[in-house]
């Protein structure tokens, strides 16, 4: 079955960086686009980034532009997101999503930025 787990989250300073990452299992990794997401409270999910399979071009939401970087290691089947110069506003639930069929979730981790 498809598994995606988070980690990486917690609390942090507003300047500060974070990693975030999810590793994946249950199916062809390598083969679809991966996501990152987050959900701040009262606030509808939105999408942070997105890289896609082969050559793995990459898009971003224009909130985190030049701070957030997604990559993916599909040797380790896991993507990640290197966040630097938080802000207060990126505190929110980040989920790793998988474009695979109807799309997966994992379950999100906490990222909360704040001094």
């Amino acid at each position: 079955q498809v598994q995606l787990v988070e980690s990486g989250g917690g609390l942090v300073q507003p300047g500060g960086s974070l990693r975030l990452s999810c590793a994946a299992s249950g199916f062809t990794f390598s083969r679809y686009a991966m996501g990152w997401y987050r959900q701040a409270p009262g606030k509808e999910r939105e999408l942070v980034a997105v890289i896609t399979s082969g050559v793995g071009i990459t898009n971003y939401a224009d909130s985190v532009k030049g701070r957030f970087t997604i990559s993916r290691d599909n040797a380790k089947n896991t993507v990640y997101l290197q966040m630097n110069s938080l802000k207060a506003e990126d505190t929110a639930v980040y989920y790793c999503n998988a474009r695979y069929r109807g799309g997966y979730w994992g379950q999100g981790t906490q990222v909360t930025v704040s001094s």
